[in-house]
């Protein structure tokens, strides 16, 4: 007996009466909120980046002043020590703002899609694509993992 079990699995199986450009749409939007997720990493990176830039100055000013430079201390202190990074905004701010304006309304919205047009079936253009690259009995393209209890 086979332990691997063919084709998808139910959730990543085309629903009864869904259209071929159904799936390809719905694979599209998937598609641009998973480069929107990568953008917002990215937003995180540039977040974490900048806090750990601006705690690092501490250490920069407590060596000036130890140098002997206590003006070049006090002005990166007075001038870039806790800055706006954009007029009124900390980094934490923007990240805030994008989930809140773009990132959250993207996300429901293909929760939504799929949801109505796809039974919330995920990945339905993936899980085709796979099937059609599939070389049929090799053990490293299995559909899926082996069967529970096989």
């Amino acid at each position: 007996m086979n332990e691997y079990p063919e084709g998808p699995d139910r959730r990543h199986r085309r629903p009864e009466g869904v259209g071929d450009r159904t799936v390809e749409a719905l694979g599209a939007l998937s598609k641009a909120l998973e480069t929107t997720e990568r953008a917002r990493g990215h937003l995180y990176s540039f977040h974490q980046l900048t806090g750990g830039a601006d705690l690092e100055l501490d250490r920069a000013v407590r060596l000036l002043r130890e140098a002997g430079h206590p003006e070049w201390a006090e002005k990166v202190e007075a001038e870039i020590l806790g800055r706006n990074v954009i007029p009124g905004h900390w980094t934490f701010q923007i990240v805030e703002a994008y989930d809140d304006t773009y990132y959250r309304p993207f996300w429901e919205l293909e929760r939504g899609a799929v949801s109505e047009l796809a039974l919330g079936r995920d990945h339905l253009y993936e899980a085709e694509m796979k099937e059609a690259r599939r070389t049929p009995g090799h053990p490293d393209h299995t559909a899926r993992p082996p069967a529970a209890g096989a």
